[in-house]
């Protein structure tokens, strides 16, 4: 008598979503309770002494904190700033990055090994490192205190580290998928819009989250190029409001909480994807 044929067994699945869980509620323990201290202590009445002990529903509540912190510190137009830099930073970034790791999945092995141990070196090259000589750049071209600084590093892809994960993302394609976009007659780039870069969208959400995190929190490159208050990004008006007397600091939470918004809704829709893809390839 003939055995049946069994399907795929379910551990490996039990497994993957036993470790997600796992994950799930390590990022809870360890980050919602500092967010929810930290939106208490912003619901503070300002100019009342620090309370000794923590109070996660503080009494009095008040808004009055997150109304000082707009007039006080400019966080609108510091917010308007930061977003208009992550607007065309990251999916610049992002596009770069995605084009340099495609094309350095395509072309000769022996480049691409001289590449990447030049992508390699360039990581170990500490970032204080070059500030002085690309202040001296922009400063030579006419650029300092604007946004430009600010923006330019995503020509480069920001970091070799973005392109070096899009290399191994492609890479990781079947090599007879390539093969059937030749048979296909698709240019490069077409092969790398419609086939490649679809097949990686993980990749590309959790790049683009890491972008927008790091691009929303830069303090020490507006720190060095920009001079002019119009022109604050937000870590800089948060330093104003960090300078503020002790009975205050609801007003400094209270920024702190409208910085922190942002990253975690551009986070939560990367996670988003990351699941959606996740029950895809289960499904």
């Amino acid at each position: 008598m003939r055995g049946r044929r069994r399907g795929p067994s379910p551990l490996p699945e039990r497994a993957a979503r036993l470790w997600r869980t796992l994950g799930a509620a390590f990022v809870l323990l360890v980050f919602v309770p500092p967010l929810l201290l930290l939106v208490s202590g912003s619901l503070t009445e300002p100019g009342l002494p620090p309370s000794p002990t923590p109070q996660l529903v503080p009494d009095p509540l008040s808004t009055t904190g997150y109304q000082r912190a707009l007039d006080l510190g400019g966080l609108l137009r510091a917010s308007l700033n930061s977003l208009l830099v992550a607007v065309v930073a990251v999916p610049l970034s992002v596009l770069v990055a995605a084009l340099a790791g495609f094309a350095l999945a395509r072309i000769a092995p022996r480049t691409t090994v001289v590449v990447v141990a030049a992508s390699l070196v360039a990581l170990m090259v500490p970032a204080t490192a070059l500030l002085v000589p690309r202040f001296a750049i922009f400063r030579l071209f006419g650029l300092t205190d604007t946004l430009v600084p600010l923006i330019a590093p995503a020509l480069l892809g920001t970091s070799p580290l973005y392109v070096l994960v899009y290399y191994l993302a492609f890479r990781a394609l079947p090599a007879d998928l390539y093969d059937a976009c030749l048979v296909e007659d698709l240019s490069p780039l077409r092969t790398w819009w419609r086939v490649a870069l679809p097949l990686v969208r993980p990749v590309t959400a959790g790049l683009t989250a890491l972008t927008f995190v790091l691009t929303w929190s830069n303090f020490l490159d507006p720190l060095i190029y920009i001079y002019d208050r119009d022109l604050f990004t937000l870590p800089l008006a948060l330093r104003s409001l960090s300078l503020l007397d002790p009975t205050n600091f609801p007003v400094f939470l209270a920024g702190a909480v409208i910085a922190t918004v942002p990253a975690l809704v551009v986070f939560a829709l990367a996670q988003r994807r990351f699941l959606h893809h996740d029950d895809r390839a289960e499904g």
